[in-house]
């Protein structure tokens, strides 16, 4: 009997190509066979699938939405605070600074001052028909206030604001020639009205100018001319839409108001201010000049500080060498990356603060130095690696409008991107584009916390927050050391992000994720100010118009600032408010809704602005502290308790270094192998 043996296995044998399914027919299966010939034709079968697609993403965001409102729901919900006082100005509301019982604001056409205590408007200032667009304000002392406004054309008006009366010092940076003419970038005032920094940019190039002011000489001017702010010219200003309303501060009958006065007069002549600095953006390192190493010595000073590194022996030729040498080892590394060369440019921005005297910033003998006066700035431009520092006294044959040398440099290891000073003074915090944050003591010398964030996130900006253990009561003022057990940043990443670093004086530092990214692009953060008079508080403005009170140390929301109904949060994405650390309160425009477009809501013929009293709501039942410590100053004790203060310290940092030298230790053992291992792979690849 034959049999027949196969002489290749049994299998499946491979489709055709005329046989595979297409795309269209996948399904072809599930169709009705009756309507096999009602199928769509091409092309509207792939429009049908487009429609398709589009709807079933619809969907997506929507149940996304809904758990996300769900979600929402099952927190609990912050309490909302509603205003306890609002009033109305004439005009568009710009800027807001608050100065002792006067909340100043800056308007479409000049300027204008109110109380505090009652909301009345107090005097207006509109002679030049100007926009002021930023306004920062400082008690002097004696009724006295000074002023510092920047005008739509970038214009720095210098004001000194006595009894009522607004009094025109001086425009800062006003030319004859218009074609030379500066425009301002930023003003910051020194707390106490001692110094005034501005922002400067031309044409070209960018500059910072720092102005001594002469208060003491405006309080006695005004006392021996007192009716210089009395007897201004005064006109009767339209009938204003001043105080609209208080619910708590004043009844309905303060409706009908005085009508302000208009100081326009500038002949009540004051001190004009004293240029002290005139600081430049570092310039682009180049080749060495020096023919020798004696001519470049000679150009040093005394080598006991850190330099920008101009100072330096290094040829045009050698580093073109360097550079290709670099670029020939590394090419494949900077082609994956897609760098490119690029020329250095000479930045424009630059942000700066006010210094107290402290161990960073050493003064000579022969030079006064008072503990609530600055006595130096720090200084630190965009793109720029270093911070500089520079002493305010400066000597007398030095010319102002010189490029002085900084002082004390700080270099760091990333550009710097933002930085932010304690309000006692006594701690500066430095982050950079590389995620790392730095926490600086400088009456004692020395960082406090290094730390920096995993995910390499953009820092967007940084603010001190009260510890909960930091002091009584009443805020803390400028030359006191208030020393916190535990300080607090709060930092604000580019993507709406929160941290917390805390710094504890002995011990390792900690940092704690508050908020991740909002994925409702309207929970986007606009702004972040810190609430000194409450521990770890933090006001947070969101693009769709919330202002809410956060407690950093729960990372919970407490309570919401909600304005009325009728009225929402003036420009959601930039927002004008201040809040007033004296008085308590918190000041917010709120425009009225309209169907309009938001052309014809910017020119309003008036906004308003509400007023929060933080002492009208339970506030301080949502912010737990601690027992109070005694505010002290080391400036005011003996020379034997300060060095005994600055050796306990010093030991505590020090048995707090002795417990993390292990850790730091094997962190480097361990990225040291990592770093030998990997060069190993690469010889490996390229024997290959």
């Amino acid at each position: 009997m034959a049999v027949y043996i196969r002489k290749d296995p049994l299998e499946i044998p491979p489709p055709s190509e005329k046989d595979w399914l297409k795309e269209d027919e996948e399904d072809f299966f599930l169709q009705d066979p009756d309507r096999k010939r009602d199928a769509l034709p091409q092309p509207f079968r792939m429009v049908n699938k487009l429609v398709m697609l589009v709807f079933e993403n619809a969907m997506e965001i929507i149940e996304r939405r809904e758990m996300f409102r769900e979600v929402q729901n099952l927190k609990v919900q912050p309490t909302k605070c509603f205003p306890t006082a609002e009033f109305q100005v004439t005009g568009r509301a710009n800027c807001l600074a608050v100065s002792g019982k006067y909340v100043f604001v800056g308007l479409s056409m000049g300027l204008a001052a109110f109380k505090v205590s009652d909301c009345k408007e107090v005097c207006a200032w509109d002679a030049v028909k100007t926009e002021i667009c930023a306004i920062h304000a400082s008690d002097l002392g004696n009724e006295s206030h000074v002023l510092l406004a920047v005008d739509e054309m970038g214009l720095v008006w210098l004001f000194c604001f006595h009894k009522g009366g607004f009094l025109l010092v001086k425009i800062l940076n006003e030319m004859e020639d218009i074609s030379k003419r500066s425009t301002c970038e930023e003003v910051v005032l020194s707390p106490g009205g001692d110094y005034a920094g501005v922002l400067l940019q031309g044409n070209t190039k960018a500059w910072l100018e720092i102005y001594q002011l002469p208060k003491d000489y405006w309080l006695k001017e005004t006392e021996k001319n007192p009716g210089a702010a009395a007897g201004l010219a005064c006109r009767e200003r339209r009938p204003s839409w001043t105080s609209a309303k208080s619910l708590e501060l004043h009844g309905d009958d303060s409706a009908e108001m005085e009508s302000p006065v208009s100081a326009n007069q500038v002949d009540a002549k004051l001190s004009l201010p004293v240029l002290l600095l005139q600081v430049k953006p570092p310039k682009p390192i180049t080749g060495s000049s020096f023919k020798s190493p004696l001519d470049a010595l000679k150009k040093v000073d005394d080598g006991s500080m850190l330099g920008l590194g101009y100072n330096h022996l290094i040829k045009d030729s050698q580093w073109k060498q360097q550079e290709a040498i670099f670029r020939s080892t590394y090419r494949e590394y900077l082609e994956a990356e897609g760098v490119r060369e690029s020329k250095e440019e000479i930045p424009r921005h630059a942000t700066f603060h006010f210094l107290l005297p402290s161990r960073i910033l050493q003064v000579g003998p022969e030079m006064k130095v008072q503990p609530d006066v600055p006595a130096g700035i720090s200084v630190h431009w965009d793109g720029s690696h270093n911070l500089c520092l520079y002493l305010l006294n400066r000597p007398l044959k030095e010319k102002s409008d010189s490029d002085p040398k900084p002082d004390v440099v700080w270099p760091c290891a990333a550009p710097i991107a933002c930085s932010a000073v304690s309000s006692c003074s006594r701690y500066l915090a430095l982050a950079c584009e590389d995620a790392t944050i730095t926490i600086w003591d400088k009456h004692l010398g020395y960082p406090l916390s290094v730390t920096a964030i995993v995910e390499e996130r953009l820092i967007r900006s940084i603010h001190f927050l009260r510890s909960s253990a930091a002091v009584s009561n009443e805020t803390p003022c400028p030359g006191t050391d208030s020393v916190c057990p535990i300080v607090q940043l709060l930092v604000l990443c580019t993507d709406s992000s929160f941290y917390l670093v805390k710094a504890p004086r002995a011990g390792k530092s900690s940092i704690t994720l508050l908020a991740d990214r909002p994925e409702d692009p309207n929970l986007a953060v606009s702004a972040v100010v810190p609430v000194l008079a409450f521990p770890s508080a933090a006001l947070v403005f969101s693009w769709d118009g919330t202002v809410s009170l956060m407690n950093a140390a729960t990372s919970q929301i407490v309570y919401c600032f909600s304005t009325p109904p009728s009225h929402a949060v003036a420009s959601s994405w930039q927002p004008v408010f201040i809040v007033d650390g004296v008085n308590q309160c918190l000041l917010l425009r709120g425009d009225r809704q309209q169907n309009t477009d938001a052309l014809a809501q910017s020119r309003a013929s008036h906004s308003t602005i509400f007023l929060f009293d933080f002492n009208s709501y339970p506030l301080k039942e949502a912010f737990p502290k601690e027992p109070d410590l005694p505010l002290k100053s080391l400036q005011n004790l003996p020379w034997i308790e300060r060095c005994n203060i600055f050796l306990r310290d010093r030991q505590q940092s020090r048995l707090g270094l002795r417990e993390q030298l292990p850790e730091y230790w094997s962190r480097l053992q361990a990225q040291a192998a990592a770093m030998d291992k990997e060069r190993q792979k690469v010889k490996g690849q390229k024997k290959l």
